[in-house]
């Protein structure tokens, strides 16, 4: 399945993005670890999430969490501390996703856990009861799910955790929203620059409701500074987030894009100023929005270099090397270097006729290019699915706010 897209000439809507998948997700294993009886409220319907709800709710040994890669890192972690033997699956390209760095953190911390298949790669086996705790040193560069991983089953542990994070330590602001979570859970924790330390005493049960995702407001971002007469309202966005990706309205306001905090979310708007000066921008906390970033900048014709993109290469697919191949057929040669840059100076090359975005089973490769309609007439989106991962009404969203989308 393939959609043909159609772009309008300016968007006035207001749109229910998703909630934030990844509280959401943090939510879960903090409502499990903390045995609570109160429903979270306003959980996302996407297919990250629903695979970890589907495994609390069914609480069964088996698990497959298909293509989710936060959920397997969680999950692994969680279970690793409940009583029980189980294992833990998923897609193809899931087994062919590192895990070694975590298992062998909570192998030290007195995990049992083997793999079922090639060593360091899902799927595993883990037989879980309470793990010893104490000092761990890892790696800051790693991804930090490992590491929320890690710090959210903490005060389970017997002698708690004292996490020492080495060298450059990436993703900061998800680490930041799992000690937050966990506070509101009534843990004790506390970061002193690259050390963490988390106490014993588990977790209290608290009701919880969790706000939209400024990731999937980013999009909206894109289409409101490719679509100057826009005006687009995006509800329950907090402008105290915890976020990280909540500085996408930061970044974007070098993109023309002014961000208007209500008394509900936020109204976008395009500030009719235009700069060609040479974008640089430090992603290394918000790896999630360069795609999105990419193709808004190379589509307003804006030279950038965008650092910190470690973690690119090790997501849902390599997206550096996917956005190189889908930027070519609109026409422009990015480049890249050290495996953690992504630049475009301007470099050009011959677009395909009647481009098709190849979408790489990667939600935000789909998300991010689909706006790229309003410049190219008819672009042509494959496998369209997979927005389902992280925002399943995407497309119900681009048709509300004036798309036309054709299947094909």
């Amino acid at each position: 399945m393939s959609l043909l897209l159609s772009a309008p000439k300016r968007i006035a809507a207001r749109i229910e993005l998703p909630s934030s998948k990844s509280i959401c997700n943090r939510a879960l294993i903090l409502n499990a670890l903390s045995d609570s009886r109160f429903p979270l409220e306003n959980i996302s319907d996407c297919d990250d999430t629903q695979v970890m709800v589907k495994a609390f709710s069914e609480n069964c040994r088996d698990i497959d969490i298909k293509a989710a890669g936060t959920a397997m890192r969680f999950l692994t972690a969680y279970l690793s501390q409940r009583e029980g033997v189980w294992t833990i699956t998923g897609t193809e390209r899931m087994r062919h996703r590192p895990i070694r760095l975590l298992v062998d953190a909570l192998r030290t911390l007195g995990a049992h856990i083997d793999y079922l298949a090639e060593e360091g790669f899902p799927p595993l086996r883990i037989e879980g009861h309470r793990l010893s705790g104490g000092n761990l040193s890892l790696n800051g560069g790693v991804s930090s799910q490992y590491i929320s991983a890690l710090l959210m089953i903490a005060p389970c542990m017997e002698n708690g955790l004292t996490l020492t994070l080495t060298g450059e330590m990436i993703s900061r602001p998800y680490i930041d929203m799992t000690l937050g979570m966990m506070r509101q859970w009534g843990a004790t924790c506390e970061r002193h620059g690259s050390e963490i330390r988390v106490a014993r005493g588990g977790y209290t049960p608290v009701p919880y409701s969790v706000e939209s995702d400024w990731s999937a407001a980013s999009y909206w971002y894109e289409m409101a500074a490719l679509l100057p007469d826009s005006v687009i309202e995006l509800p329950r966005l907090h402008e105290k987030s915890l976020q990280g990706d909540a500085r996408v309205a930061e970044f974007f306001a070098h993109l023309g894009v002014a961000t208007e905090f209500t008394t509900d979310g936020v109204r976008l708007h395009h500030t009719g100023t235009a700069d060609t000066s040479l974008l640089s921008l430090d992603l290394s906390d918000q790896p999630d929005l360069a795609q999105t970033l990419v193709v808004t900048c190379l589509l307003l014709q804006r030279p950038f270099c965008f650092t910190g993109l470690q973690s690119l290469r090790i997501k849902e697919t390599d997206r550096i090397a996917a956005l190189e191949c889908e930027s070519a057929k609109l026409g422009y040669r990015l480049s890249d270097r050290d495996d953690s840059v992504v630049e475009w100076h301007g470099e050009r090359c011959a677009p395909q006729v009647r481009p098709q975005i190849e979408t790489y089973d990667d939600h935000r490769m789909a998300m991010a290019f689909a706006p790229a309609a309003v410049a190219v007439p008819a672009l042509e989106v494959l496998h369209p699915e997979v927005v389902s991962k992280s925002y399943p009404a995407y497309w119900t969203h681009l048709r509300q706010a004036g798309f036309t989308l054709k299947e094909k």
